[in-house]
C-alpha cells in the first residue's frame, strides 16, 4: 500500500514537472516570436507540437497555429500544414484568423478552390476584411488573368545569383544601368573555420545578408561582384551596450538600399543583433568617396528607437524617401511612409493611407522619375504572396495597378528598379524554388516594330521594279520609296498612326490603300500588295456579274464594281471606256445589244456613285473581239496554247466542258485608258 503510494505521488510529481518544463519551452519560443526570431521560434513551436497532448486542443491549437505563423513569415510551404492543424485543434474558437492565414497559404500555392473556401469562411465573420476580399477576388480572377499577354521578357541574371542563396532587391547607381547594387547571403559570406565561421540569422535560419556591387565592362558584361565593405562595424554602439547588456552575438543584416539622384549617398536597410535580441531594422546612409562607402550612420526618422524602418528609395529630387515601417497608427502589418528633407534632417513623416496600405505586408518601395510609385504588397488583389504593384498619384490619392504577369507569380515578386526612363530593368522574385531560394531577374520590353510590307505588280504577276511607293501618316510621315527590283518594299511605322499609300510606276494606274496602326500592343506586320493596271491594254474586271441572258447586275458585282470606283478615285485624270463583250452563243446582233446594255449598266452604277459622266464611255463589242490567250490564262488553263484567239472557230474544236471554259473567258467586262489628262488643262 505505501509502495502504491509512493508510485503515484512519483508519477504526479513527474506530470506536473513535464507541464512546468512544457510551459516554460512555449513561453521561451513566444519570446523567441515577439522578438522576430522567426525560425528559432518556428523550430521550438514545431518540437512542441509533438510533445503537447492532443487532449489538450486548445495548446495543441496554438502552438501549430504560432508554427505556421513562424513559416509564413518566412515563406515556408510548411505553413499550410500548420494552420491546418490549428484547424484541426479548433483554434478557431479562440481567432478566426486562421482561416485567412490558411487561405492565403493555399493561394499562394496555387490551391485556388481550396482557398476560395477558407477566404469564404473567414468572410463570414468578417465580411468587410479587404485583405480577404481581395484574396477570394484573386483566386476567382486567376483563369483570367492567366490568358493575358505581356510582351515584357523576364529572366534570372546569372551573374548575379549565386547557388544555394538568396540574391535579391537590385538597386542601380546610376541612369545608363551599369552599375548595381543588391542584396545577397552568398558564399562569400559563409566562412566555415575559425572565429569567423559562418552566422546564421536566428530570424531566417539562413546566413546573413549583405550588400554587394557590380559594374559592366566595355562588352556589357556584369562583372567585378564585390562585398561592399567598409559600412559598419561589428561593434555595438554605446546606446547599444547600455540597452541590451552585452555585445553582439547574431550577425548584422544589410539590405534593400537605394541611392541619391548624383549617385553619392547610398540609404540601406540595416538590423544589428544585439545579446542575441533583434532590435529591429534601421535605415543608414553611407557617403561615396574615391571609390568608397564610408561608415554608414543611422537616419533618424522617429524618435522612438523601436519602431522599425526599412526598404528606403529616394525620389528624383532627393528631398522625398518613402519606406516601410511598423510605427503605431498604421494600417496593419508593414505599411509604406514617406519623409520630407529640409536639407539636413527627415521630417514631416507621413502615412502613404489606406489606397497603399492595408493590413497585411506592403514593402519595397520604388520612386520613379516619372512620380509613379512601385511595391510589393500581400494585401491587394494579386496572384499570391507578395505582388508587384504601381501606384499612380492622382490629386491627393493613388491609382493602383497590379503589374501581371510575368513580372507576378503565385509565390513572392518584389524589389523592382528600372534602368533611368525605360522600360527595361530588375526585380526579384523566388518562384519556382522549391528551397525559396530569391533570385534577381531581369526584364526587358523588346521594341515595339511595327511594319508594311508588300510587293508591287502587274495584272499578270510581274514586279514593277521601276514603281514608287508613297506613305503618308496623321503624325506628318511623308515618304517616296523606289520599289525594290524584285518588286518588293517594307517600310516602318509609328504606332496610332493613320496611314494612306500610294504606289505608281511609269505606264500604270495609281492604286491607294488606307490603314491605320491603333490599338496595337504588339509588333506587327501589314500586308499591302499592290496590283497596277497598264495604262496601254484593257484591263478585265472580275467579279462582275449579269443576270443569264441580261444587262440587270447581281448583287454579288458590288465589290467588283466598288473596286473600280476605287481605282477611277485612285486617278481622277484617266477617261475609260467601259467595254463589255458577249460568247459565241446566240446571234450577233443580239450578243450586240446585250453587251451595250451590260456597259450602260456598269457606267450608270458608277455615275450614280459618283464618277463624272465625262470620264465613261460605254461600249458593246458583242463577241468581236475573243480572247487571245497570255501568259496568265496559259498557266490558269494548260489546254489553251499561249497566243491562241478563242474565237468560235477554234472553240468548235474543243470537248464540251473546254468549250464552256473558252466561252467564260469571252465573256467578260472591261474597259480601257483613253486619256490621262482629264480636268488637267
Amino acid at each position: 500500500m505505501k509502495t502504491t503510494r509512493i508510485i503515484l505521488i512519483s508519477c504526479l510529481v513527474l506530470v506536473c514537472m513535464s507541464s512546468c518544463s512544457l510551459s516554460a519551452r512555449i513561453k521561451r519560443a513566444d519570446k523567441r516570436f515577439a522578438i522576430g526570431e522567426y525560425y528559432e521560434a518556428g523550430e521550438q513551436y514545431r518540437q512542441l507540437y509533438r510533445n503537447v497532448s492532443s487532449k489538450d486542443k486548445p495548446l495543441k491549437a496554438y502552438v501549430a497555429f504560432q508554427q505556421g505563423e513562424c513559416n509564413r513569415i518566412l515563406n515556408n510551404t510548411k505553413a499550410s500544414n500548420a494552420y491546418k492543424n490549428a484547424i484541426r485543434y479548433m483554434y478557431f474558437h479562440t481567432d478566426s484568423i486562421v482561416y485567412l492565414r490558411y487561405a492565403q497559404t493555399l493561394h499562394y500555392q496555387g490551391k485556388y478552390k481550396e482557398a476560395i473556401k477558407q477566404y469564404d469562411i473567414y468572410l463570414h465573420s468578417y465580411p468587410d476584411n479587404y485583405v480577404a476580399q481581395a484574396g477570394k477576388y484573386s483566386c476567382m480572377q486567376m483563369e483570367e488573368w492567366k490568358k493575358q499577354k505581356s510582351r515584357y521578357e523576364v529572366n534570372p541574371v546569372k551573374a548575379f545569383n549565386a547557388k544555394r542563396s538568396s540574391n535579391m532587391a537590385p538597386a542601380l547607381l546610376n541612369a545608363d544601368g551599369d552599375a548595381i547594387v543588391f542584396t545577397s547571403n552568398r558564399s562569400e559570406n559563409k566562412e566555415k573555420k575559425g572565429k569567423n565561421k559562418v552566422r546564421v540569422s536566428s530570424v531566417t535560419g539562413a546566413a546573413s545578408f549583405n550588400l554587394y556591387s557590380a559594374r559592366k565592362n566595355a562588352a556589357g558584361q556584369w562583372e567585378d561582384i564585390a562585398l561592399c565593405e567598409g559600412l559598419y562595424s561589428d561593434e555595438p554602439s554605446e546606446e547599444e551596450e547600455s540597452s541590451i547588456g552585452s555585445k553582439q552575438s547574431s550577425p548584422a543584416e544589410l539590405g534593400v538600399c537605394c541611392f541619391s539622384p548624383d549617385g553619392r549617398t547610398m540609404y540601406f536597410t540595416y538590423s544589428k543583433p544585439v545579446n542575441g535580441q533583434d532590435l529591429g531594422a534601421k535605415i543608414y546612409s553611407s557617403q561615396r568617396a574615391s571609390g568608397e562607402w564610408s561608415e554608414a550612420q543611422e537616419v533618424k526618422l522617429f524618435s522612438d528607437s523601436s519602431i522599425t524602418v526599412g526598404h528606403p528609395t529616394i525620389n528624383a529630387t532627393g528631398d522625398t524617401m518613402y519606406f516601410v515601417s511598423d510605427a503605431p497608427g498604421g494600417f496593419g502589418g508593414k505599411d509604406i511612409y514617406m519623409a520630407i528633407s529640409d536639407g539636413s534632417t527627415w521630417g514631416e513623416i507621413s502615412n502613404l493611407g489606406p489606397k497603399i496600405n492595408t493590413s497585411d505586408d506592403e514593402l519595397y518601395p520604388y520612386i520613379r522619375q516619372d512620380g509613379k510609385l512601385y511595391f510589393s504588397s500581400k494585401g491587394h488583389p494579386g496572384y499570391g504572396g507578395l505582388d508587384i504593384f504601381y501606384a499612380t498619384p492622382v490629386d491627393t490619392t493613388w491609382e493602383i495597378y497590379n503589374m501581371g504577369a510575368p513580372f507576378n507569380s503565385q509565390n513572392d515578386d518584389f524589389g523592382i528598379c528600372f534602368i533611368g526612363q525605360t522600360e527595361d530593368g530588375y526585380f526579384s522574385s523566388n518562384r519556382k524554388q522549391k528551397k525559396g531560394y530569391d533570385l534577381i531577374y531581369s526584364f526587358v520590353l523588346p521594341k515595339m516594330e511595327i511594319l508594311v510590307e508588300g510587293i508591287v505588280s502587274d495584272d499578270q504577276g510581274e514586279a514593277l521594279a521601276e514603281g514608287v511607293i508613297r506613305l503618308v501618316g496623321d503624325d506628318g510621315t511623308n515618304i517616296k520609296t523606289q520599289i525594290r527590283r524584285d518588286g518588293t518594299y517594307k517600310l516602318k511605322l509609328n504606332k496610332n498612326v493613320r496611314y494612306l499609300m500610294l504606289a505608281t510606276s511609269r505606264g500604270y494606274l495609281n492604286q491607294q490603300q488606307q490603314f491605320a496602326t491603333t490599338g496595337l500592343e504588339d509588333s506587327h506586320t501589314y500586308q499591302q500588295n499592290f496590283m497596277l493596271s497598264s495604262v496601254a491594254k484593257p484591263v478585265k474586271m472580275g467579279n462582275i456579274f449579269f443576270k443569264f441572258g441580261s444587262w440587270e447586275l447581281t448583287p454579288n458585282s458590288e465589290d467588283g464594281l466598288n473596286a473600280l470606283i476605287k481605282l477611277l478615285n485612285d486617278n481622277p485624270n484617266i477617261t475609260i471606256e467601259m467595254a463589255a463583250h458577249t460568247d459565241m452563243v446566240g446571234n450577233n446582233a443580239g450578243n450586240q445589244e446585250l453587251s451595250l446594255r451590260r456597259a450602260q449598266s456598269v457606267v450608270d452604277y458608277l455615275i450614280k456613285h459618283g464618277i463624272e459622266s465625262e470620264r465613261l464611255t460605254p461600249v458593246g463589242y458583242g463577241e468581236e473581239k475573243p480572247v487571245v490567250v497570255d501568259d496568265a490564262l496559259r498557266k490558269q488553263h494548260t489546254f489553251l496554247p499561249k497566243g491562241q484567239v478563242l474565237d468560235e472557230a477554234y472553240i468548235t474544236t474543243l470537248p464540251a466542258d473546254q468549250q464552256e471554259i473558252c466561252n467564260s473567258l469571252n465573256r467578260r467586262t472591261e474597259f480601257r485608258v483613253l486619256k490621262t489628262t482629264y480636268n488637267l488643262y
